[in-house]
């Protein structure tokens, strides 16, 4: 993925962290008036379990009188807990029978859903919704929300919820299950906002805080962990927080961490269904069916109808791209349960990355008609109404589909750049991908957002490949000079190469990092606008270990950072092992090799070793950068003889140098083309409006000196591949100055980044009919027809000389008709239809 390359985290399974944080949530824990052990039972047992004093609330629990219907509740819960299910039902089922709407029947009716007796379950809960929905108690109220949540009401369980946070006036419990129903319904936003309240309100309240980090998994990983962490502290059992760290470990290739925190968890509660559902799932991704195999049977023996084994063993399959296997895995969990949701819900997802969208369309219809209230489900369905109206071109295995509005001209550069970028990466890599290759492109990014991940966000990201499938911003999706859609392009595509080439199953850090060097391999300026900021980033000692490498994609501190890196150390690796081991490494991965024994038996080198080397190559590289961009303290000044001073203090320092060139340009003095020289001969590849030719090529305009503001353009443009402005102004000063080289720049890098500018394409289709270049010429006269110009009999005068160039005398002769038609008297155009017919007339007759 271009910038960011993730997989939404569609957990093991949302119900039992549900399950067990709202467990907690029934009676209340703040009473006004009461502190500690003031507050009466059960509301103090609750609250100690909240702030992880299981013996304590235990102890209070058995201290109460035999046949206690509230102690029951709470015994129920903790035996639930600890995987007692008989047990906990025995104790549950004599209170729930006494009071049908009490803790001890929603405990009971939750537990018989979780072991798959859904009639039980469901009869329980009907009767808690159905008579607490009128209740004034708040306590009653949340009861109510919780049953019509896990009845599959999220609407009836909002208003519930709603009723009974604004009746108890502030109460955790309540407020947490409020939380956890946002959660639930893929508002993580507004779950956030809520449970932090939660934790305002109660800093001890750790189920706030595990619901916290589910919310922020997605989009804060660090920031998720953090909260996973904290509710740990207070309560170490908290399986939901182990569940979620474990989740978080294995997205960052840290599967012993993962199976460390899976063993707490079933060292509490061995009969935990998602940890034991994830322990298998990771002996699938691992290739150990026998441990896989013996856990689904465990599984199924606790409860038969468990879908969510294979539901949870493809939805990791997937989040390591193996999008087959998903959809594979996705259909066992829908046939053992054809009333999941969420197993048509994920395999919908998966099918959409293997690119069989009609297929995807009949699993999602599927999942909405079993919960409408899904807005990912909802999303997905939308977007394929969307996409049944975008343009679709097939050229062989590529199949490329766009909005029609932007296809006219979008089509005339997607579809070949793309062919091209697979002829070049194939055979570089001695690889043919499977096709066909869908290419989906976007102008709304939300739109994008939510065909990777089912919802809008995706903040950063422009590309996504899943193997056979990519998805990326179109030019219109963001301001014009903000990112290169071509390098985006020929970045997803490496992934095409890279993905399958290893079965799916190559290291992010290597996936990414060969697709960020193969964007400079393809164009030289398109690699370098990270150069500065991760000089700077190695002298502040931010650069990533190679062993932290891959967690480095999934912190937004350090993401940009992850990429750029990933991409150094790929050059390492093809200067100092060659081509050859470069693919023999990615090849290895699909093979089943990882990590060490990858490097070793490719390259020879163990991940220490390549550190070393590495760390060397990257002192050589960078040293004179990193000096000429230290800080230097004092020259945040607008003193001029200040800065001079300083400049003659630090000849080799960027900063000094910059400042006191931008200080005299600011004046229009002459004398700021040393210090920007300088500045740019040191840091020859900063970019931005206050980099060194940059501002030279202000300069020299204010100055009149055009010669020189050419030449500083061009300068910018070779490093600079974003920067559309100056390849505007590059443009109109070369046509004015007579350089065609030089207006071809522009006018290319104006087209590349901003499509929609038909001056652009038809400045450089006339320069390209000057050097006979007739197929550019038509190319780029048809994409400023395309545009709607203001003046169009014009631009059909340009689009049939392209053709007369071509010989298209038939085509040419429709063009001059078609301006004729909008100007009669058009000269030009009549000329032009003159022309077509003599061309096309025998040699003989037009002599």
């Amino acid at each position: 993925m271009h910038a960011t390359r993730t997989h939404r985290r569609f957990s093991v399974s949302m119900r039992p962290l549900v399950v067990v944080l709202l467990g907690v949530c029934l009676q209340g824990s703040r009473v006004p008036g009461f502190q500690g052990s003031t507050i009466p039972f059960p509301r103090s047992a609750w609250t100690a379990i909240a702030h992880g004093k299981v013996a304590d609330a235990e102890a209070l629990a058995r201290a109460q009188p035999a046949g206690d219907a509230d102690a029951a509740a709470l015994l129920g819960h903790l035996a639930i807990r600890t995987g007692r299910y008989d047990e906990a039902v025995k104790l549950l089922e004599p209170a729930a029978t006494r009071s049908p709407v009490s803790d001890a029947a929603l405990e009971l009716g939750l537990l018989q859903l979780r072991l798959g007796r859904s009639e039980a379950g469901q009869g329980l809960l009907s009767g808690i919704f159905r008579q607490g929905s009128g209740a004034s108690d708040p306590f009653a109220l949340a009861r109510a929300a919780r049953a019509a949540q896990a009845l599959g009401r999220p609407h009836d369980a909002n208003s519930l919820f709603r009723a009974a946070s604004t009746a108890a006036g502030g109460e955790p419990s309540i407020d947490t299950g409020f939380g956890l129903l946002f959660l639930d319904r893929f508002d993580e936003p507004e779950a956030v906002r809520r449970l932090e309240l939660v934790t305002r309100m109660d800093p001890q309240w750790a189920p706030a805080f595990a619901g916290i980090g589910w919310a922020l998994a997605d989009v804060n990983p660090p920031a998720a962990a953090a909260a996973a962490t904290k509710a740990l502290e207070i309560d170490p059992a908290l399986d939901s927080a182990q569940l979620l760290l474990a989740q978080l470990d294995l997205d960052n290739s840290r599967a012993e961490s993962a199976r460390d925190r899976l063993s707490k968890i079933l060292a509490v509660n061995p009969q935990h269904l998602d940890a034991r559902a994830l322990v298998a799932a990771m002996a699938y991704v691992k290739g150990d069916r026998t441990t896989y195999d013996q856990e689904v049977r465990d599984i199924l023996a606790i409860h038969p109808g468990f879908a969510e084994i294979y539901r949870a063993t493809g939805d990791l399959a997937a989040r390591n791209y193996r999008f087959d296997e998903a959809v594979t895995l996705a259909r066992q969990a829908t046939t053992l349960d054809p009333t999941s949701a969420r197993a048509f819900g994920d395999l919908g997802m998966h099918l959409l990355r293997t690119g069989d969208e009609p297929e995807a369309r009949r699993a999602l219809e599927r999942s909405f008609e079993a919960d409408r209230f899904n807005r990912v489900t909802y999303n997905l369905l939308m977007l394929l109404d969307k996409l049944d109206t975008f343009t679709v071109v097939t050229d062989g295995d590529v199949v490329v589909k766009m909005h029609p509005d932007e296809a006219p001209v979008l089509r005339e550069y997607a579809v070949s750049l793309a062919k091209d970028a697979l002829k070049s990466l194939s055979a570089k890599y001695q690889f043919t991908p499977k096709g066909p290759i869908l290419i989906e492109i976007f102008p709304v990014h939300d739109d994008f957002a939510v065909r990777n991940l089912g919802l809008p966000g995706m903040i950063g990201a422009l590309g996504a490949c899943f193997g056979r499938v990519v998805t990326m911003d179109s030019p219109k999706a963001r301001p014009p000079g903000e990112f290169s859609w071509q390098a985006t392009l020929w970045h997803e595509i490496a992934h095409v190469i890279t993905l399958q080439m290893s079965n799916q199953r190559v290291p992010r850090w290597l996936t990414e990092g060969i697709s960020v060097y193969e964007e400079a391999q393809a164009r030289p300026e398109w690699g370098r606008d990270m150069e500065v900021p991760f000089a700077v980033a190695l002298e502040q000692g931010k650069a990533l270990k190679l062993t932290d490498l891959n967690a480095g994609f999934t912190s937004p501190e350090t993401i940009a950072l992850a990429y750029f890196q990933a991409s150094l150390l790929v050059d390492h690796i093809v200067k100092t092992y060659g081509d050859e081991k470069l693919r023999a490494l990615v090849r290895s991965y699909g093979e089943g090799l990882e990590g060490d024994a990858a490097l070793t038996k490719t390259l020879g080198a163990s991940m220490a070793q390549l550190q070393s080397s590495f760390d060397r190559t990257l002192d050589a590289r960078f040293s004179s950068l990193r000096t000429a961009l230290r800080p230097v303290n004092g020259i945040d000044t607008a003193d001029p003889d200040a800065l001079r001073a300083a400049a003659s203090a630090h000849p080799q320092n960027y900063g000094v140098q910059l400042a006191y060139g931008r200080t005299l340009a600011a004046t229009k003095d002459k004398g700021a083309y040393q210090p920007l020289e300088r500045a740019a001969s040191l840091v020859p590849m900063a970019t931005g409006e206050e980099s060194p030719h940059a501002v030279m090529a202000e300069l020299a305009g204010q100055l009149g000196d055009e010669p020189r503001a050419l030449i500083e353009y061009q300068a910018l443009l070779a490093h600079d591949h974003t920067a559309v402005e100056p390849a505007r102004k590059l443009a109109a000063l070369a046509e004015k100055l007579g350089n065609a080289p030089a207006a071809a720049l522009g006018y290319e890098r104006v087209v590349a980044l901003d499509p929609s500018d038909a001056a652009a394409h038809a400045g450089l289709g006339r320069l390209a009919l000057k050097t006979n270049q007739a197929d550019i010429a038509i190319r780029e006269f048809r994409a400023a027809l395309a545009l709607g110009p203001a003046d169009r009999a014009t631009a059909h005068c340009d689009l049939g000389e392209g053709y007369l160039a071509k010989g298209l005398s038939a085509d040419a002769k429709r063009e001059a008709l078609a301006a004729l038609e909008i100007a009669p008297t058009f000269e030009r155009a009549q000329e032009l239809l003159l022309k077509a017919i003599q061309s096309n007339r025998p040699a003989e007759q037009r002599q």
